[in-house]
């Protein structure tokens, strides 16, 4: 089978010749440019400058001679910023900042940051429906974004026979009404039934609709998988409860669903890290067919359990490895033990991607790296 070819059976719950990997092939399936290093050194190949494709997770572009060399399986093509927006790195002391498109805040320490953390919430404070209205969200329709996307996914498809993963342009909306106002804010909003809060994800909604109208009609009958994201759930449960999550939140994340369904073959991708157990058969019934970082050590997601409860339903894209523990600081004999007990619950008929849980960090040694891979090559065949 090609890579493609084996992606698309696993995507429909069958087995192919071995577990689909995928390292790189989202910003949220990524590395860190520092673990990306040093892994190209382990690999034998050439040293190279990483490209940073995501700024604030500092992820490294994984080049071709890395996908080959590891068989990578997927490959992503991604929106860019609009024509009017450029990335501004400042100094602030102790600090180096940037304000994204969003005119969202985010810092990095000089003295030893891996990544960058929100600072400033342009919507912060007291604000009325009148704010929200008013506030500039980026223009998902420019030109900018669509650039060369139709070309490169074409090319990802028939070339490099790989399955073709569709980046959405911003994180979710929950996440948007925490990231613009602040999580103080944001949960004061919530907790209140706030028409703030309501106006905010309606704005956010219809932009990612807006996005997903022109995306798909560029690259819809190309793509294999469309990107959707909302983090609701930290490490022991959710940071909203089922019912404000149904009545709030999932009537949005339907939409999007529908719509990428109604206008492309894609399966959706839904990114939700932390404890969603409970809000899995809402997920699934809203039309989610991916759920991925698959958290495998928060509190209810155990990979056997979670294989057997809903892995008639839904695919399982990530928990190929605990990221918490064991990747970075565990040792290599560690790291294959825990590659084999996922991959064993969870590839059984098929409904499984290899990832590590969320994008690999800078700590990660690089022998880790080598002996989860082997481990997947090992365990994952059929």
């Amino acid at each position: 089978m090609n890579s493609r070819e084996r992606v698309l059976a696993a995507l429909n719950h069958r087995e192919g010749d071995r577990v689909p990997f995928d390292m790189g092939g989202t910003v949220i399936t990524g590395i860190h440019h520092k673990a990306y290093t040093n892994l190209r050194a382990a690999l034998g190949l050439p040293a190279r400058e990483p490209k940073i494709i995501d700024m604030i997770q500092q992820l490294a572009q994984v080049e071709d001679d890395v996908m080959d060399c590891l068989g990578v399986d997927v490959k992503n093509i991604s929106p860019r910023s609009s024509a009017t927006f450029e990335i501004t790195v400042r100094d602030m002391g102790e600090y180096t900042a940037f304000y994204d498109e969003f005119g969202i805040g985010w810092r990095s320490p000089k003295d030893g940051g891996w990544y960058y953390d929100m600072f400033d919430h342009p919507l912060r404070g007291q604000k009325d429906v009148a704010d929200v209205e008013q506030f500039p969200l980026p223009d998902p329709l420019d030109p900018a974004r669509f650039a060369g996307l139709r070309e490169a996914a074409i090319r990802i498809r028939d070339e490099e026979q790989r399955a073709v993963v569709f980046g959405n342009m911003s994180a979710g909306i929950f996440e948007l009404l925490t990231w613009l106002r602040g999580y103080e804010d944001a949960y004061a909003d919530w907790g209140s039934n706030s028409p703030v809060a309501t106006k905010l994800m309606d704005r956010v909604l219809e932009m990612q609709l807006r996005y997903l109208e022109k995306g798909l009609s560029v690259v819809g009958d190309v793509i294999d998988v469309a990107q959707i994201a909302d983090d609701v759930a930290g490490q022991y449960s959710l940071l909203i409860s089922p019912r404000s999550y149904r009545r709030l939140l999932k009537p949005l994340h339907k939409q999007l669903c529908d719509y990428i369904h109604s206008h492309s073959n894609a399966k959706v991708f839904m990114h939700s890290c932390g404890a969603i157990r409970d809000i899995l058969p809402d997920l699934i019934e809203v039309g989610v067919d991916i759920i991925n970082p698959v958290q495998v050590s928060a509190a209810g997601m155990d990979s056997a359990e979670l294989k057997r409860e809903f892995g008639k339903d839904i695919v399982f894209w990530g928990g190929g490895v605990d990221t918490q523990r064991v990747l970075g600081t565990g040792t290599p004999e560690e790291v294959r033990a825990e590659v084999k007990r996922r991959v064993e619950d969870f590839k059984p008929g098929g409904g499984f991607v290899f990832n590590t849980v969320h994008n690999i960090q800078g700590n990660v040694p690089a022998e880790n790296l080598v002996a989860m891979w082997e481990a997947v090559r090992e365990y994952g065949t059929y």
